[in-house]
């Protein structure tokens, strides 16, 4: 059986794969409907006229409710693990699981309000999935380093400290970057005075988005071993 199937595993496998074919297919529609330049656009931008709008919005959509799952079961296993020999507090638990809900929430905003025809919105929901998705792998990081080695290797915990790291330092210019812009648009001129802030903040929302895609591919094995029961209880007369 391949390890994606086995346990829960399935869904981080799904989560990974489904984000990254709606990144590449808004990103291979837009290139090809020449809406965006095909040189570092925005994520979003890939995601702003039709027909790619539609196929962004609902892929993104899904995603997000993909991620909600996944983070909702490694809380559940964080938890049980707790129960059996402590790691951390419950309450750093709860509160990764509460950050990336609302990052989870902020991909919604994103894929339901378009960057130029509710640019405030979009941005905001932006700047939740993106803020609060790293903070997220950081704590989740050291929730790893505390559960090593009865629940995690060491070299799992490396590697995901390592994109934590990464999406840490990526994200601050791209935040930096963005907010120097003027003007919100889809074509851009390297001779502008704002092209060198748009290609900086690009690749680092590029950077930022793939590190969340590979973090939760080191999920997989963790899941592989977690099993989801459905109990339903009628009570009274039917």
């Amino acid at each position: 059986m391949p390890c994606f199937l086995k346990g829960m595993a399935f869904v981080p496998f799904l989560l990974v794969t489904w984000s990254s074919a709606a990144f590449v297919i808004s990103y291979v529609v837009a290139v090809l409907s020449r809406h965006v330049n095909p040189f570092l656009p925005y994520i979003s931008d890939t995601g702003t006229t039709p027909p790619e709008s539609g196929i962004f919005g609902f892929m993104i959509n899904f995603s997000a409710f993909l991620g909600a799952a996944t983070m909702y079961t490694r809380y559940k296993i964080v938890e049980k693990q707790n129960q059996t020999s402590y790691i951390s507090t419950p309450v750093f638990n709860l509160m990764s699981l509460v950050l990336g809900l609302v990052g989870c929430i902020g991909m919604g905003i994103v894929a339901n309000f378009q960057e130029l025809a509710v640019p405030v919105v979009h941005d905001g929901g932006a700047l939740l999935a993106f803020v609060c998705g790293v903070m997220y792998t950081l704590l989740q990081s050291i929730i790893s380093y505390k559960s090593c080695p009865q629940w995690n290797s060491l070299s799992t915990c490396h590697v995901r400290m390592a994109i934590s790291a990464v999406s840490c330092a990526a994200v601050i210019p791209m935040i930096a970057c963005a907010s120097l812009i003027s003007i919100t648009k889809l074509e851009w001129n390297p001779k502008e005075k704002d092209y060198v802030y748009h290609i900086v903040s690009a690749i680092c929302e590029w950077i930022v988005a793939f590190g969340f895609i590979f973090y939760f591919l080191t999920f997989i094995h963790d899941f592989q071993n977690v099993t989801l029961r459905i109990s339903t209880e009628i009570n009274g007369d039917v």
